[in-house]
């Protein structure tokens, strides 16, 4: 089972979200377990106080150090006396991280258990970054307005990646990104639809050709709209060539 901790200010914004689909039918099979904590619950003080100005003035609020370390310590049961000690992986999710790719949710999906803590104004105080986290992660370069998007991409991305999660244990590895390409085109009934019929080789019943024209697809879609991932991809000699036939500097 994959233990997902989910730290965020705003635990409302999950009801539902996990409550449907892959995801869900992988809480019901025991191979996921979510449990999201509200991080104000752990402010010390009255007022349970999250945020604060930052120190040198400036626009914006900081999330405080106190009520996140102690919201971590909390979901680990013990106190944290250096994040190189730690066994569970903390990660803040922050524009500033790493991108968030297949390759590192394949990474993620091998792991036991993770923390997520789900950023909001400003940021975070830097010391809950210095010693705290051990990894950062973004989902792309724009602007949100916290990490809990983020954190439920995560959850959908690593949870359909676990055996059993998806009814085809091959599904996942036909994906877009699976493999470092876009997916070929997909068709269903009817092969005929106001004119438009579906290409014939996907009638003929001939498997080896259908692989061979699904690759070539997407490799044509990759490199028409995705040129940059064809450098990490897994290519053979034979996609080389036929990149090379389309235009491509592979």
């Amino acid at each position: 089972m994959l233990r997902f901790d989910i730290l965020t200010l705003f635990p409302g914004l999950f009801c539902g979200v996990f409550e449907e689909s892959i995801v869900r039918r992988a809480l019901d099979m025991g191979l996921v377990e979510i449990n999201v904590h509200n991080i104000r619950d752990y402010a010390p003080g009255k007022h349970r106080i999250t945020d604060d100005a930052p120190y040198g003035g400036g626009g914006g609020m900081v999330m405080k150090p106190e009520p996140v370390f102690l919201a971590v310590e909390a979901v680990l049961g013990h106190p944290v006396a250096s994040k190189e000690a730690l066994e569970v992986p903390v990660i803040l999710l922050t524009p500033q991280g790493r991108l968030f790719r297949q390759e590192v949710a394949a990474e993620l999906a091998l792991l036991p258990r993770m923390i997520l803590i789900c950023g909001r104004y400003e940021g975070f105080d830097e010391r809950i970054r210095t010693h705290l986290a051990t990894d950062e992660i973004s989902i792309g370069d724009y602007v949100l307005s916290g990490g809990e998007i983020p954190a439920m991409v995560i959850v959908e991305a690593v949870t359909r990646l676990l055996p059993g999660a998806l009814g085809d244990p091959l599904a996942a590895l036909k994906d877009s990104h699976a493999d470092g390409l876009l997916e070929y085109p997909h068709y269903t009934r009817p092969a005929e639809f106001r004119g438009l019929r579906v290409p014939e080789i996907l009638l003929s019943g001939h498997h080896a050709e259908v692989e061979r024209w699904r690759r070539r697809e997407a490799l044509r879609r990759t490199w028409e709209r995705r040129p940059d991932l064809l450098g990490r991809a897994r290519l053979t000699e034979e996609d080389r060539q036929f990149l090379r036939e389309l235009g491509a500097d592979v």
